[in-house]
């Protein structure tokens, strides 16, 4: 069996000091190494396929390289697990690792997963939440680096830094879309009453007709809820024996569950999609919307970049990257949405 090559195998390769190595690879080479042997040397560590000893890191830096991450049912649910698998992708490559605990919506159970992974010794926290809303962060949260993702600091004075979708943005792009191709006639299936991310989609889309100097029809917007059921049923109220001239042209849906449901509003009606009725959804849902006849239109919830950008900002927090004291930066960080265009939104239909 080939021998596991060592520090000095890589300082070796590189042409420089074993202790420059041991700089560069444990994140502390700016200021101390040169640009251009910092670069010497990751080549060489990836030439001989070093990584750095996880237990003798952890003993020198006194610290576990181990991420808690607490989530309200991102495990055990179809959504959002995205966010978790773009946090871990992060955590591995700074020589981290992740456990993750799911109290499957019981908060009573978020303060004792969170001290259960203190006294673990996790270097820092992460909590997760399917859907965008607001936490009552567990106190323990406060007592080593900690980062929220796809929820937010309920508190007067948020504490915790939080990494969410720009939703009012991905409202009017939706929207914005659905104009371009001719649409002045656009309902909206506005997702369910208390989700903090419905009333920011609806603020999208009147910023839309806003900039494009049209006025919104009141009775266009509908809380419709989140499934598939609530989709046909909204969509049949805008479009069952109403004349051409009086339906919309196009429906937007606050999530792809929705989208389904107009889908089988049209043809239930003998419309076609696109031709007579555009259709959009929304988070771009895997094997939902692109495997639906049309193909859907959907703006893409950015989960996997969420997760990635909430579990950067943590380490690099937990490393003592420069800009990162939360004194000094922003709580918030707004990941935007991006728009998957389809085959199930097509010119506006003549009338």
């Amino acid at each position: 069996m080939n021998r596991k090559a060592t520090a000095l195998d890589v300082a070796k390769r590189a042409g420089v000091s074993r202790s420059a190595v041991s700089l560069v690879l444990n994140g502390r080479g700016d200021g101390n190494v040169a640009k251009e042997s910092q670069d010497r040397i990751r080549l060489a560590a990836q030439e001989l396929n070093y990584s750095p000893n996880a237990i003798a890191l952890s003993l020198r830096n006194q610290r576990s390289r181990v991420i808690g991450i607490v989530s309200d049912e991102v495990v055990v649910s179809p959504f959002d697990g995205n966010i978790i698998g773009g946090a871990d992708d992060v955590a591995r490559s700074r020589g981290f690792v992740t456990v993750v605990m799911d109290t499957e919506r019981d908060a009573a159970r978020d303060a004792s997963a969170i001290e259960t992974l203190l006294d673990r010794q996790v270097d820092g926290l992460m909590y997760v939440t399917v859907g965008l809303k607001p936490l009552d962060v567990p106190h323990g949260m406060l007592r080593v680096p900690s980062v929220l993702a796809n929820c937010y600091d309920s508190s007067p004075k948020p504490q915790l830094h939080h990494v969410i979708p720009d939703e009012i943005t991905g409202g009017r792009d939706a929207t914005e879309h659905l104009l371009q191709l001719g649409h002045r006639d656009i309902a909206l299936l506005a997702g369910g009453e208390g989700s903090p991310a419905a009333p920011l989609r609806v603020e999208g889309y009147r910023d839309a007709y806003a900039a494009a100097g049209l006025s919104v029809r009141a009775d266009r917007i509908t809380m419709a809820g989140w499934d598939i059921d609530a989709g046909f049923h909204g969509a049949m109220k805008l479009l069952d024996g109403v004349s051409p001239a009086e339906r919309p042209t196009a429906i937007m849906c606050a999530n792809d569950r929705l989208a389904i449901g107009v889908a089988l509003a049209a043809a239930r009606l003998g419309l076609s999609i696109p031709a007579d009725l555009s259709v959009m959804g929304y988070d771009d849902e895997a094997r939902i919307a692109d495997t639906m006849v049309p193909a859907l239109t959907t703006m893409a919830l950015p989960l996997r970049e969420i997760g990635r950008a909430a579990m950067t900002t943590l380490l690099d927090t937990i490393e003592g990257v420069s800009g990162t004291d939360t004194a000094e930066t922003n709580v918030e960080t707004m990941v935007p949405c991006r728009l998957v265009i389809r085959e199930s939104t097509g010119p506006a239909p003549t009338r």
